[in-house]
């Protein structure tokens, strides 16, 4: 095993509560929970999520997890810099990576800090460390954007972080290439559970819905606040995912309009064939 870390996390929240949670069960890491809720830090310190609490002891930290908004990401990594001994890594959770990499980095590089991008591919409807879970990461794949300099040492140590949580793999990708896949698999689904729940039809569901009505209303349950922000962070990306979805439902509309069985076939076996051609 790997030499034990120290490991701040700034926001105890569904994802950097579980990150706690699951550095603590699994691997050997000492965990420093930070947190502007003191309820919050009380739970956290309470459950074993981490073994001391405050920003005081972020000298300490080998590595900072940043479990924040893109945006109180960069205002925190501001903040909380000058406190981080030179060496440190700094990573982020952020859904989206052009933005964060652009701010952040340059604060890193002013401090002496090692700043990887970061995205573990997993969650829930629901947010809080109420919410939270050591088993979160189970099976999922942990995204991280090195760049060109970003030294060998400090990859490695995240990926066996990522692995020692119960992440199944590790994928690598530029801030925009994550991006503009992160605009089709996660940004793209609750755009469309959002547009999906508002026909006047969703209030009468019940008695009438089964699965297929589980699978596209799910993830229509967003914080709004943070999914406004992930959106406009990626607009150009997302905006070109939903034209082509606009497109793909007037080709099934037009072809139900016409009362054209023989398209209709041909539009259903295009999406048939696609999804069956694609490993899960």
């Amino acid at each position: 095993m790997e030499n034990t870390l120290s490991i701040a996390i700034v926001g105890m929240g569904l994802i950097g509560g579980s990150l706690g949670l699951a550095i603590k069960k699994r691997t050997g890491h000492t965990v420093i929970g930070i947190d502007r809720d003191e309820k919050v830090m009380e739970a956290v310190l309470s459950s074993g999520a981490a073994d001391k609490i405050g920003a005081q002891h972020l000298g300490e930290a080998d590595l900072l997890i940043l479990a924040l908004d893109p945006h109180n990401a960069t205002k925190v990594l501001n903040e909380y810099a000058s406190m981080l001994k030179r060496g440190a890594i700094v990573t982020d959770v952020c859904g989206v990576k052009r933005d964060v990499v652009r701010e952040c980095t340059p604060i890193c590089r002013h401090h002496g800090l090692h700043f990887v991008g970061g995205h573990p591919m997993a969650g829930k409807e629901r947010g809080g460390f109420e919410n939270a879970a050591p088993d979160l990461f189970d099976g999922a794949y942990y995204i991280f954007t090195p760049q060109e300099d970003t030294p060998d040492f400090v990859l490695e140590r995240l990926k066996q972080l990522a692995l020692g949580i119960g992440c199944a793999g590790i994928t690598l990708a530029t801030p925009q290439q994550h991006d503009r896949m992160i605009a089709f698999t996660s940004q793209l689904p609750h755009v469309l559970a959002g547009a999906y729940v508002k026909s006047p039809q969703c209030p009468d569901h019940k008695g009438f819905s089964a699965g297929s009505f589980r699978d596209v209303s799910r993830v229509a349950t967003v914080d709004e606040t943070l999914w406004t922000q992930l959106f406009l962070k990626n607009a150009d990306y997302l905006c070109s995912e939903i034209d082509l979805l606009i497109q793909n439902l007037k080709d099934c509309r037009g072809a139900v309009a016409d009362r054209d069985a023989e398209r209709l076939e041909q539009v259903l076996r295009q999406g048939r064939l696609r999804k069956e051609g694609v490993a899960e």
